[in-house]
């Protein structure tokens, strides 16, 4: 089959993150299966999702794998003219949501995988293909998990996020996290004598606003992300039952995204002593007034080094000279901290296409991946 036929398939599988992926885990496991590779499948606890591993080639030592997310964001909302679970070609383009991020390169992969299975490999082929990338990078931890105590780990990786097939070398790191604000109610007639939480909420994101000055103004840069600076960005705030009361509870969510010379630890610390303040002040007003930071996801940068081998290698199979970093988060830095397997970012399309309606990878680029790969798997074959 060819990459694009594969990516129809693909595409018309709802894989949105708040649904199973399992059919599509399926199809890919019937798929692997039909030219004699074998799969495993990493569930969750539900049994509604799963990750997928598996090795084309010698076990015995390590080998080049391939890693992509089967998640999709959804399409609520969304204006689109083409259907969305359905693949169109036209005018050079294939649309359909995730033909960029990033069942493109899942396509290309497995197209490569038959391939491989057709060829004696002197070093193996291995796929990773995860869950749940789009709400932080949750499924893969569990596939890593199993990595980790293999006899064999890859030498590398290439983690198949779109960066128009350019070589990059790492990301920021994220975390996630939201701040519970409390006050007291009241009746708004008597509004000054009970505490407003959205007061206290608004305060708080003007100590993130404050932190993320610092940071842009003092903080450390890398100049070769977009944004070269740690960001601080306060993206939903929520409070409030109706008008005539004072409401009692205000919840921000908001976010660290770190370059590599910045611990999130600090940032965080400094944010929570921003949080002390305001609460001291409010206690005047109300004893229970308080801010407290709950955490939640996090995943680390990537940050390899541009003479590392893995880049090295990955730049002769594209042709390229130069690499860069994105600025979006992949599954790229686990595998690297926590597997110390060395890890680059290069897969066809832009992600200045994904996320949007109306969703689409150049035909050019599929072509252009699977020239990528093929150039791969003769190397695989001779042994790199």
């Amino acid at each position: 089959m060819t990459s694009a036929a594969i990516l129809e398939k693909l595409i018309a599988f709802d894989t949105v993150s708040r649904n199973s992926n399992m059919e599509l885990m399926g199809y890919i496991s019937d798929y692997l299966s039909n030219f004699g590779v074998t799969s495993e499948l990493i569930p969750n606890e539900t049994g509604t999702k799963a990750n997928l591993y598996a090795t084309i080639g010698p076990a015995d030592r390590g080998g080049v794998m391939l890693s992509g997310h089967t998640d999709v964001v959804p399409i609520d909302g969304q204006n689109w003219t083409k259907p969305a679970f359905r693949l169109t070609c036209e005018n050079g383009k294939y649309y359909g949501r995730g033909t960029t991020d990033m069942k493109g390169f899942v396509a290309c992969a497995l197209r490569a995988a038959k391939k491989a299975s057709e060829n004696k490999l002197l070093t193996p082929l291995h796929l990773a293909f995860s869950y749940d990338e789009e709400i932080g990078c949750q499924g893969v931890r569990s596939m890593i998990d199993m990595l980790a105590v293999m006899p064999v780990r890859p030498a590398m990786c290439i983690v198949g996020e779109p960066t128009s097939l350019s070589v990059a070398t790492g990301h920021k790191g994220k975390a996630a996290f939201k701040a519970c604000c409390t006050g007291r109610e009241g009746h708004s007639a008597l509004a000054p004598m009970a505490l407003n939480a959205l007061h206290l909420g608004c305060d708080f994101v003007s100590v993130l606003r404050d932190v993320q000055t610092q940071l842009r103004e003092n903080g450390a840069r890398d100049a070769d992300y977009d944004v070269p600076y740690t960001t601080v960005h306060a993206a939903k705030i929520n409070g409030g039952v109706a008008l005539n009361i004072v409401p009692n509870r205000c919840d921000v969510d908001f976010e660290i995204r770190n370059v590599a010379q910045d611990d999130p630890t600090k940032i965080l610390a400094d944010i929570k002593a921003g949080a002390a303040a305001i609460v001291e002040k409010a206690k005047s007003q109300a004893s229970e007034a308080d801010i407290a930071i709950e955490a939640g996801f996090s995943y680390p940068g990537l940050n390899t080094p541009t003479d590392a081998g893995v880049v090295e290698f990955v730049k002769s199979l594209t042709g390229a000279n130069a690499t860069n970093k994105v600025s979006f988060g992949t599954e790229g830095g686990l595998f690297s901290e926590r597997l110390d397997v060395p890890t680059v970012v290069c897969g066809p399309g832009s992600m200045t296409q994904g996320h949007k309606p109306d969703e689409y990878v150049e035909v050019e680029q599929i072509e252009r991946c699977d020239a990528m790969l093929d150039t791969l798997l003769n190397r695989l074959v001779a042994g790199l």
